[in-house]
């Protein structure tokens, strides 16, 4: 009866390692793997129970067969949570011990079968499995909310209405697909025996030196080749014409070694395919991480490098007048794509693109100065690699999902914010917020889930946009600056500056958008001195009647740095409109603020937190009902004063509305986003421009090339908080 009663007490042990194992993929069939961890598991436990016996041996007092279940039991369970579970502390162990006691309860009814045994038994299991069924429910969306997505200010009209075509659409173009490698790949036949073209292997020993010890024997048994014989292996999507045509390489993430990543990008082949544009998904999955360890970053270089080591190859096929592929490519015009890690690893390519030598090892000679125009991150990293890549005169985008539970911030606009112009050649940059969509969905393959099991039954994937909804999104974007980087067509670019204008596009959902050109001229960043009344070029900055003032490094919400400094005003009228002096911020310089003709004024604008204003906890709580009841209703003046004191302004709403901060809950239970995520939102910036011609109209004797004072009057809202930053003009083309 005893040994029955001890072998239940494995069951929390078999559940949780065949778990576990099932989805710790090596290659190996998940039910190996499984019964493998179960075994592993047993063993383990029995090893504990054989400490405990002894314990008990030498204490006569633990005698009871429950406390030495128990205990080897808790021991097996804590043991599990250090090696396999990355659930937090405070809902593995309530649920793990429930099961445990669960089982003893069961004992317990066993052996004696009494009333009050049975009732435990009974609220355990019901408790247990409550627990399983919040863990696998698709979870809710707390913040759901019912403002406008889109707004379209005054003198605007959708592109679709002004009869553009949809830059999502299937272009004119057949698209033929093939891959090319290097032969070498024994798990992948479509780079071994399904290649249309042969590619040299690269020895990327000096780039890559941690491919060594158990990593090294590792992959090299499961990948059949080493660092020295790196494959080039690449997915092409080939518009069928004779050419040439632009060249856009994609490349993927820090997604399992062994879940292939690179298959994952053909929504976007297909499409800048059939607009004319070669595309070439390329693979790295050799460097990714899972059972033969990760790299955590040190890799960063070789994935950069292969980028344009694949550059190299097509340049090599395009010159060989002898190879089928000759002149097919137009090499004057290249774009490179990554995401996630292969995010980060596109802006290093680009900064690699230029220089002699690797930094890292000199003896590594670069000889590439590929003229490639521009760069696309998707969800990026932008701290792996050491260095700090600051992109030079080049095209940049970057799109973020405000549910990326891998990269929980938009770091893409860090580089965004490095980027440097130096010659005259027009260019743009921009990014792209996307709410409610997350990481993996941007690879057909990863899914809805950022996370592998079992941490992914935490995440909350019920607010989540549908896999089809995120892609048309980055389609639309993407392509829209494909067109315009490659090809020269620019009237998509109007996107990238209100997303409302391509509303019949987009899935029914809210967006930010930064957008800004080389010839911007900035007047104040707030990233020069510590003076909140000064800026650059004798500049001054003046507040009057604010409520919150100040300047701030902005943070992201799990307390690290958006390396960006922004002013923070709010205001607070008691409810009343004071329209003989409402609060003001005012930008006013001695002499003319531009000398040339300007298309519009520019600045980035977040909606900031009422509770910022409130200074007790009581304040606090009002003003988070207060959030939770108002739709949109932060709006502010905008008036611009010449040299002789003649005035016009307008409404920020005239141009767009400002969106109010959108917030996310990570996990299905809200007491885990602290420990697993950290804040409900994070200020994203969205950029307004504001066309002169629509303050021009307001009033004739105002003289719009001698304006010495931009005047900010929060008159449209009693109250308010908002965040503000690169605050400038973009001049007449």
């Amino acid at each position: 009866m005893k040994n029955r009663q001890l072998a239940l007490t494995f069951i929390p042990t078999l559940i949780l390692t065949g778990i576990y194992g099932y989805h710790f993929l090596t290659g190996i069939s998940p039910i190996l793997m499984m019964l493998f961890a179960m075994a592993v598991g047993v063993v383990v436990q029995v090893l504990f129970y054989l400490l405990f016996k002894l314990v008990q041996y030498l204490f006569k007092g633990l005698s009871s067969i429950y406390i030495l279940a128990a205990l080897s039991g808790i021991a097996t369970l804590v043991s599990l949570k250090l090696f396999g579970f990355g659930w937090p502390e405070t809902i593995y162990y309530p649920l793990a011990l429930l099961a445990l006691l669960c089982i003893i309860f069961l004992l317990w009814f066993l052996n004696g079968k009494t009333l009050l045994s049975f009732l435990f038994l009974v609220f355990g299991l019901i408790g247990l499995g409550y627990g399983v069924f919040l863990l696998f429910d698709t979870g809710s969306d707390p913040y759901k909310k019912d403002f406008p997505r889109f707004s379209l200010g005054k003198q605007q009209i959708s592109l679709s209405e002004l009869g553009k075509e949809n830059p999502a659409e299937t272009g004119t173009f057949e698209v033929t697909t093939f891959t090319y490698g290097s032969g070498s790949d024994k798990k992948r036949k479509e780079y071994r025996d399904g290649i249309k073209y042969e590619t040299p292997t690269l020895d990327a020993s000096k780039l890559l030196p941690e491919w060594k010890g158990k990593k090294k024997k590792w992959r090299e048994n499961f990948w059949g080749f080493g660092v020295k014989e790196f494959p080039l292996n690449g997915r092409v999507f080939m518009p069928e014409g004779n050419g040439p045509f632009p060249l856009a390489l994609i490349v993927h993430g820090n997604h399992s070694m062994i879940d292939y990543s690179d298959d994952g990008y053909g929504y976007l082949g297909d499409l800048l395919a059939s607009r004319g544009i070669i595309t070439v998904s390329v693979d790295e999955n050799f460097i990714n991480g899972h059972w033969s360890g990760d790299f955590r970053g040190k890799e960063m270089p070789v994935r950069a490098w292969l980028l344009l080591k694949h550059l190299q190859q097509w340049q090599t096929w395009n010159v060989d007048k002898q190879h089928a592929l000759s002149g097919k490519v137009d090499m004057e015009h290249i774009m490179l794509m990554g995401h996630s890690r292969g995010g980060e690893a596109v802006t290093i390519a680009g900064g690699y693109n230029r220089l002699p030598h690797f930094p890292d090892d000199a003896s590594v000679v670069f000889d590439f100065n590929f003229n490639i125009e521009g760069i696309v991150s998707i969800a990026p990293t932008d701290y792996r690699y050491d260095r700090k890549i600051v992109l030079e005169d080049v095209n940049y985008l970057s799109l973020q999902g405000s549910y990326d539970s891998d990269e929980v911030s938009f770091w893409g606009m860090r580089p965004f914010r490095r980027l440097q112009y130096n010659d005259s050649i027009d260019r743009i940059k921009a990014g792209v917020y996307v709410h409610h969509a997350n990481h993996g969905q941007f690879n057909s393959t990863w899914g809805n889930s950022d996370f592998g099991a079992p941490s992914k039954w935490l995440l909350n994937l019920q607010p989540l946009l549908k896999e089809e909804e995120q892609q048309e999104i980055a389609k639309v974007f993407i392509s829209a600056f494909a067109e315009a980087v490659l090809k020269n067509n620019k009237e998509y670019l109007p996107i990238f500056k209100n997303m409302a204008l391509a509303e019949k596009w987009l899935p029914d959902e809210y967006l930010l958008t930064n957008f800004e050109t080389s010839d911007f001229v900035s007047l104040v960043d707030f990233e020069g001195d510590i003076d909140i009344t000064t800026a650059s070029n004798s500049i001054q900055l003046a507040g009057k009647g604010l409520n919150l003032w100040r300047e701030q490094v902005l943070t992201t919400r799990d307390n690290g740095k958006q390396d960006n400094n922004a002013v923070v005003l709010g205001w607070n009228n008691n409810n009343e409109m004071k329209s003989d002096s409402p609060a003001s911020y005012e930008i006013t310089s001695g002499k003319n603020l531009w000398r040339q003709e300007i298309e519009s004024i520019q600045m980035a604008i977040a909606s900031g937190n009422l509770e910022w204003l409130k200074s007790d906890e009581k304040e606090k709580e009002e003003s988070e009902k207060e959030e939770g009841e108002e739709s949109f209703s932060t709006d502010f003046s905008i008036q611009l004063t010449d040299s002789l004191g003649n005035s016009t302004q307008l409404k920020v709403s005239d141009v767009k509305k400002i969106m109010k901060p959108l917030k996310t809950q990570f996990t299905k239970f809200e007491f885990l986003e602290d420990q697993m995520v950290g804040d409900s939102w994070e200020v994203q910036l969205q950029t307004f421009h504001f066309p002169l011609t629509l303050f021009e109209h307001q009033e004739s004797e105002f003289d719009p090339a001698s304006v010495r004072t931009i005047k900010l009057i929060f008159d449209q809202s009693p109250k308010g908080v908002i965040v503000l930053d690169d605050i400038g003009y973009t001049p007449l083309q």
